[in-house]
């Protein structure tokens, strides 16, 4: 784990204000060799795929606001807490300013579309049809800004008869086909215990914005992206359309099992550990079955192909079941490397921070926390050889950054102690 130099900071208050501008504060952008220096984003977006999004653009060097309601972002007190400051906030919003302004009112509309005028991207999850009720819609702001990119992250998108209901991931894993095939096959359709569909949605999000950026440099004007969290499951769920399509195929649940390849499956060994095995490669599976002894299986007709291989998953698995039931984790890895066989031990986080390889790889990252104190969290999530990625600073205080960027933009100290004491920041 490595700390970033930029990442220190300091303050001992918890809201926008005097006590708030105490002590060192982060530099607020990245180097200029960064790779997407020079862009700037508006994230307005909550829980979780928009606000996610702008997180790897700001990972990247992107200078990107956060801008919460007055009352605070929902993730600061979503999930896990420390001393009342909400851990999934120091990680969703690292590398970003923090800004509040309550947008449905006149004067944070004002100031807001001031910002728009000087920004390359802003981000939002709103019910549509909100932000044209706030005179904030796509055809205003880029009468102000020609080159604005909206990316607009919501459950069923702009359009269609579900565009108006509320969406979580949750109903985008229900409905994209990634319930029903996952679980049991006498249990019921199983949800992930976390924001998979956000998580993906976040990634799609952070690519159709650069594609848009990059039809922006062509073009000179920027456009709508409209990303229903739907939509990026049904993508990742791989042939399953085509083979309906076809065949008329329905991918039922089959456990930690598949219907493509075996053995396939998560094993348990003799210190109570877990591993999973994965035999998608046929050279692969034939050395996992000679290592375990059952070289025979090998010979027969039908285990020259996954999917037939497949049909035998009984047999398979209790051939490496009990093979692997014989040995601790650390001889059933290591007999596997040997005979590069792929083998994985099933890790919980805790494993995540000891692992040689993600310590090589910097996964995780520490940085100096103002409120906590150093931190670890991940770190960002690809390697570019010429213009790295970098965290360097956490969640920020709620508002911390309110008075620097609204007086960029002409607010002043009179005009903003009136605007906190009507509650618009």
């Amino acid at each position: 784990m490595t700390e970033s130099a930029s990442a220190r900071q300091a303050g001992s208050g918890s809201e926008e204000g005097p006590a708030a501008a105490t002590g060192p504060q982060p530099t607020g952008g990245a180097t200029a060799g960064a790779a997407l220096a020079g862009i700037k984003v508006l994230d307005i977006a909550t829980l979780f795929a928009g606000p996610l999004a702008a997180t790897l653009l700001a990972d990247y060097g992107a200078d990107v606001t956060k801008v919460e309601h007055p009352r605070g972002d929902p993730v600061r007190s979503h999930g896990a807490s420390k001393d009342g400051v909400g851990l999934w906030w120091k990680m969703l919003s690292r590398n970003k300013k923090a800004i509040t302004l309550y947008l449905g009112s006149p004067e944070g509309q004002d100031i807001f579309r001031r910002m728009v005028a000087e920004a390359d991207v802003v981000i939002e999850n709103f019910r549509p049809g909100t932000l044209e009720r706030w005179g904030l819609g796509y055809e205003e702001l880029s009468a102000l800004n020609p080159r604005l990119v909206l990316a607009r992250v919501t459950g069923f998108g702009q359009l269609g008869p579900y565009a108006s209901r509320p969406g979580f991931g949750t109903l985008a894993e229900a409905m994209s086909g990634f319930a029903a095939i996952t679980g049991e096959p006498d249990g019921p359709p199983t949800l992930p215990p976390f924001g998979l569909a956000d998580g993906i949605s976040a990634l799609t999000a952070a690519f159709g914005i650069m594609a848009a950026l990059r039809a922006r440099d062509r073009t000179g004007r920027g456009q709508v992206l409209d990303l229903a969290i739907i939509e990026p499951m049904v993508t990742v769920l791989g042939p399953q359309a085509i083979a309906y399509d076809q065949l008329g195929q329905l991918q039922q649940r089959t456990g930690n099992r598949s219907a493509n390849n075996a053995p396939r499956n998560t094993y348990r060994t003799k210190d109570g550990r877990w591993v999973a095995v994965s035999t998608s490669a046929q050279s692969v599976a034939e050395r996992v079955m000679r290592l375990v002894g059952r070289p025979e299986y090998v010979d027969e007709p039908w285990f020259a192909s996954g999917g037939e291989r497949a049909r035998h998953a009984d047999e398979l698995d209790e051939a490496v079941g009990s093979w692997i039931a014989e040995r601790t984790r650390e001889e059933v890895v290591a007999a596997f490397e040997e005979a590069q066989a792929a083998i994985a031990p099933v890790y919980d986080v805790s494993d995540i921070f000891e692992d040689p390889q993600f310590q090589a790889l910097g996964t995780l990252t520490t940085v100096e926390d103002e409120e906590l104190g150093p931190v670890t969290f991940q770190n960002v999530p690809f390697r570019l050889s010429e213009t790295p990625g970098e965290v360097r600073w956490s969640g920020p205080r709620k508002g911390r950054d309110t008075a620097e960027i609204l007086g960029a933009h002409g607010v002043g100290a009179d005009e903003l102690a009136a605007l906190r004491e009507r509650g618009v920041i």
